[in-house]
């Protein structure tokens, strides 16, 4: 494992020189093992390891490339990995939303086009006036999946819909048992569409911020 690592550093300093760049292709094996004083092996090790985190592609019959690099690419990996939380974690994701959307919110705020504001309500219209939990439940992922991007982000984005997998058996949770789950969605998705229509980021943040927390108060008095 230990010559694996270094071989992993060693294509990681490449790519952080600029000396392969997204996009571009790795030398043959052979070439590039010489050169870096790698065993064949450990190579395709490192390789096979960097592919699984999506910073390198390799491509039957063509050849290994380094990936776009993009955020969404990157952490990816990371999706992969929360997917295996425990359910008294949960409460810890809400945790981690409670900080980062807010503040994306607040930044939607101030980057959404006046278009993508509009597609914004018009999703919330798109929900029918007694909807199932499992339209319910999509239409919030979405509506909180725009606003990530809106906030224009992609860091910032990424992280965020990392945190959807876990949070989403809570929210379904939430809308086959709490009462008036349903008002209460509509009318706080309702406020921090507004106030990002009206451009107020604090108020914005503020919405965001009571609509995550009244879901995880809710969770943590459930589990209590």
């Amino acid at each position: 494992m230990a010559v694996t690592d270094a071989a992993i550093d060693r294509i990681k300093q490449m790519i952080l020189s600029g000396e392969l760049a997204p996009g571009s292709r790795l030398p043959k094996e052979a070439d590039l093992a010489d050169r870096l004083g790698l065993s064949r092996n450990s190579l395709r090790e490192a390789v096979r390891a960097l592919a699984l985190i999506n910073v390198l592609d390799v491509r039957q019959g063509d050849g290994t490339y380094v990936t776009s690099l993009e955020p969404r690419l990157l952490l990816d990996a990371m999706s992969f990995v929360v997917d295996f939380h425990q359910d008294d974690t949960v409460l810890q994701f809400f945790q981690v939303r409670r900080i980062l959307e807010p503040a994306a919110t607040a930044m939607a705020a101030t980057s959404m086009s006046d278009s993508e504001i509009a597609e914004l309500r018009r999703l919330l219209d798109e929900l029918p006036a007694d909807p199932s939990v499992e339209q319910l439940v999509a239409n919030d992922l979405e509506f909180h999946q725009r606003i990530a991007e809106g906030s224009g982000n992609a860091v910032l984005c990424s992280l965020i819909e990392s945190l959807s997998g876990p949070t989403t058996r809570a929210r379904i949770w939430r809308g086959l048992t709490q009462e008036n789950a349903l008002e209460k969605t509509r009318e706080q998705h309702g406020a921090i569409c507004d106030a990002i229509a009206a451009r107020q980021p604090e108020v914005a943040r503020a919405w965001a911020t009571v609509h995550i927390a009244g879901v995880e108060e809710w969770l943590r008095s459930t589990l209590a």
